[in-house]
């Protein structure tokens, strides 16, 4: 993937860390996530939820992620995992998380899962002035003239 891509993906989703989550296969909607996001980390994403949460299973999984801006969107795919590493865990721990899970870290009801990347398709979408010109006339845009595509691993 591009990095110019690869690096506006994660900077949006670093400004707005939502993304709605479900697993593959089955018939449930996805639902809304908070994202905790470790610049070290090699295609990973971690999340904290409830044990009684519909992706609690873990397994085959995919996020669809929508800047604030909406001009980068992503569809990710990969796999979650429960994560063990209590170093890890504690690590994104914090005041927005406890909000979540009251009985604090110790509360026996928090998951914590980590989404393996497998891969990702990601559009940014930045008219240049004169893409803009055109959107606002009713021009022909062509798709060189409304941003960038890629696939790959982000």
């Amino acid at each position: 993937m591009d990095s110019k891509i690869r690096y506006e993906f994660w900077e949006s989703l670093s400004d707005s860390p939502f993304v709605l989550l479900g697993l593959e296969g089955v018939n449930e909607h996805v639902e809304p996530m908070t994202a905790q996001l470790d610049k070290e980390a090699n295609h990973a994403i971690w999340f904290f939820l409830s044990r009684g949460n519909r992706v609690a299973r873990g397994g085959s999984a995919t996020a669809q992620f929508a800047s604030k801006g909406h001009d980068v969107f992503a569809s990710i795919s990969g796999t979650l995992v429960e994560e063990t590493d209590r170093a890890v865990f504690d690590k994104h721990w914090g005041k927005p998380v406890e909000s979540w899970f009251p009985g604090g870290k110790e509360d026996p009801d928090i998951l914590f899962l980590r989404f393996d990347i497998a891969d990702a398709e990601v559009w940014t979408s930045d008219l240049s002035i004169k893409g803009k010109f055109k959107l606002l006339t009713g021009a022909e845009i062509r798709p060189e003239d409304a941003g960038q595509h890629a696939v790959g691993l982000v």
